[in-house]
């Protein structure tokens, strides 16, 4: 109801009253209301169903008439209205002076007696007065209704939220709850539910942490809110989330909690699922980051791995061109050093009185041979010298150079030698092993100059898959190991490439390493260099296993009928170089052959077929239009007797050209030459 308006509201006036009636409605409408005047009880109690704020009457009024119907009203009043009756009386006094209005006041309840004859000041003020408690009912009306309506829809949204409604008293620990609130701790809306069935229905697990959240809560003010599994009777476990305000006292002392609690079991249910579907997630995601990661290695180590394959065919693709650049540049300078060389040996015969002549050819002829030697080891590295592969005891080899090693180094190196026993033999050239070792050892020393252990040592090896330039077998690994100040990366990577060297200069030609990298290969093996700057270098030299039961001997050169006659022959010379034909034929002369030149394969053929007859074929390998192998066959096919000398400064023939034929190096000398024509005639 809302609250009593300041307008329209009435004053009810019971008649009969005649003047007084007339004389109380202006008083009313002075004491700010409007006046009505009614002739009957009943038209009274009709009436006060209005923005009626009193009644007032006389007690004459009363005393004929039936006041069951206002007593009837009165009692049915809502609990805030209690209506002000006023009654105009003519005897004052207390109960024992008029019993009659005791009565009144007794059935009728707010009643206020006016003794006649009043002052109006005094009627005004009781109206006033009358007035101001009704509005003050109308007002509590008003409050109690907004409170009434508060409190339905606070009870509708509990209901709405299924919350429950609970309160502990902290003094009693006295609990009150809301039929929701029991049904979600698993009991009927209509149990009995107290404090400690509360604690006994927490988890077990949890009990602990809800009692401390309480006496945080005293202790601190802080709002009351926890969450906590719960155990209905039948077993199953469910789940609530508690929150309450502390409530104070006048003097500050925590009374009781006041709160609300949900049932999370469904959210509880839902975040176990979602810990697991994270777990499950996290798993696959690790998996995944494991798989990637691997993948990831994976490709970086093929690019790795591809780079590093690159890199080394760059390397070999370089290092093939020097070879082919050298091996052509020294095959060209050995051809020019055999014309020298012959022509200088010559000489040196022609003036055998002539001191200061001889003095400077000999030392012509040393500064050639040091040429021949340069060349060789061109050569190596080009893998193109002449060598002479069979079994070698590579462990008897090391052992027996041991002398000569330790004189070459000097007495501030020491060596060391570690030879296993049982090392089978490998397939190589023990002249060329010998000289390889040699420069190792060579290079060791240099490393350290101020002294200190040169490490050699022999082990056996097995390579089961292609790796770098080794194919799969078995192999005899040769290592030099020096304590010398060592080689970054970018100097390694430049160590086996001819003239490249780190001593002063003068001091060193840059061929040794070149020279066993050639021959290392051309073993079909591999040298491999290791450094660490301020540590020191090892080299390993891997040279396979000889698969043959012995040495190899020296093919027979000559042919099945070959003349041994002594005396002067008649030898076919065919070079397409004029100088070294020269040369050739002036050494072969003064031996004391008859010699006819040739200078293709061609011209050689046309003597042959035009019926010339000779001793001896001397042919240099390398010729164009018609190389020597190619003549060789030819002349075999006409004369399969006829001794053939091959002079070349290659190592091998082409691949597809076997020759059973005497092999002459260049560049050679004059005693060479004659050493080999004895052998062959």
């Amino acid at each position: 109801m809302a609250p009593i308006p300041e307008r329209d509201v009435f004053g009810l006036i019971l008649t009969p009253m005649g003047r007084d009636a007339q004389i109380a409605a202006a008083l009313l409408r002075e004491a700010g209301l409007c006046a009505k005047i009614v002739s009957t009880l009943d038209a009274l109690v009709t009436d006060l169903n209005q923005n009626v704020a009193l009644a007032v009457t006389t007690e004459e009024a009363l005393r004929s008439v039936d006041l069951r119907p206002l007593v009837s009203w009165i009692e049915a009043q809502p609990s805030w209205s209690d209506l002000p009756i006023v009654i105009l009386t003519a005897r004052g006094g207390g109960p024992e002076r008029n019993p009659a209005a005791a009565r009144l006041s007794e059935a009728l309840g707010n009643v206020s007696f006016v003794e006649r004859p009043f002052h109006p000041t005094t009627f005004i003020s009781v109206a006033r007065s009358a007035m101001r408690a009704r509005r003050r009912q109308y007002e509590a009306s008003a409050r109690m209704e907004a409170l009434d309506k508060g409190e339905r829809r606070l009870q509708t949204a509990l209901e709405a939220g299924r919350l429950g409604a609970w309160e502990l008293d902290l003094m009693t620990n006295l609990l009150t709850t809301s039929p929701t609130c029991r049904v979600i701790f698993g009991r009927s809306p209509n149990d009995g539910f107290t404090y400690e069935n509360l604690l006994q229905t927490i988890h077990p697990d949890d009990v602990a942490s809800v009692q401390e959240a309480v006496r945080n809560t005293i202790e601190t003010g802080a709002d009351y809110a926890v969450a906590c599994r719960t155990v209905w009777p039948d077993g199953s476990v469910h789940g609530a989330e508690i929150r309450a305000l502390l409530h104070h006292d006048r003097t500050g002392r925590p009374i009781k909690l006041v709160g609300v609690l949900a049932d999370i079991t469904e959210r509880l249910r839902a975040e176990e699922q979602q810990r697991h579907l994270n777990e499950m997630l996290e798993e696959r995601v690790a998996e995944r980051t494991r798989e990637l990661q691997e993948a990831h290695r994976l490709v970086l180590a093929e690019v790795s791995q591809r780079e590093w394959a690159e890199e080394q065919l760059r390397h070999a693709q370089k290092m093939e061109a020097i070879g082919q650049l050298t091996g052509g540049v020294a095959h060209d300078f050995n051809n020019l050093l055999m014309a020298v060389l012959g022509n200088l040996e010559l000489l040196r015969k022609h003036l055998p009185g002539d001191a200061r002549a001889t003095r400077l050819i000999d030392g012509a002829l040393q500064g050639a041979q040091r040429g021949a030697s340069l060349t060789q080891r061109l050569l190596a590295f080009a893998r193109r010298q002449d060598l002479q592969v069979g079994p070698v005891d590579l462990a008897g080899l090391v052992t027996n150079m041991q002398d000569l090693l330790q004189r070459s180094v000097g007495s501030r190196i020491a060596i060391g030698l570690v030879v296993p026993e049982g090392l089978p033999p490998v397939s190589a050239d023990a002249n060329q092993v010998e000289l390889a070792l040699l420069n190792l050892a060579v290079n060791a020393r240099d490393a350290m100059p101020n002294g200190g252990t040169i490490q050699i040592e022999l082990k056996e090896a097995e390579q089961s898959a292609v790796s770098d330039l080794l194919a799969p077998g078995r192999y005899v690994v040769l290592s030099v190991i020096d304590q010398g100040q060592g080689m970054d990366s970018a100097t390694l990577q430049k160590a086996i490439e001819p003239f490249f060297s780190t001593k002063e200069l003068g001091k060193g030609t840059g061929l040794g390493l070149s020279m066993v990298h050639g021959l290392a290969l051309q073993l079909n093996g591999q040298l491999k260099l290791a450094s660490t700057v301020g540590e020191g270098t090892t080299a390993d030299l891997w040279i396979p296993v000889s698969t043959s039961e012995g040495p190899e001997k020296e093919q027979d050169v000559g042919a099945t009928g070959s003349r041994n006659e002594a005396g002067p022959k008649r030898i076919l010379l065919v070079d397409d170089d004029f100088l070294i034909a020269m040369s050739s034929a002036d050494m072969l002369t003064d031996l004391g052959h008859e010699v006819v030149e040739a200078h293709s394969g061609k011209e050689a053929l046309s003597l042959i077929d035009g019926g010339a007859t000779f001793d001896l074929l001397i042919t240099d390998y390398s010729m164009p239009g018609m190389t020597g192998g190619e003549l060789a066959r030819a002349v075999r096919d006409r004369f399969p007797t006829l001794p053939i000398v091959l002079a070349s400064g290659y190592v091998d023939f082409p691949s597809g050209v076997e020759l059973e034929v005497a092999r002459l190096a260049k560049p050679y000398s004059q005693d060479e030459l004659a050493h080999m024509l004895s052998k062959i005639l």
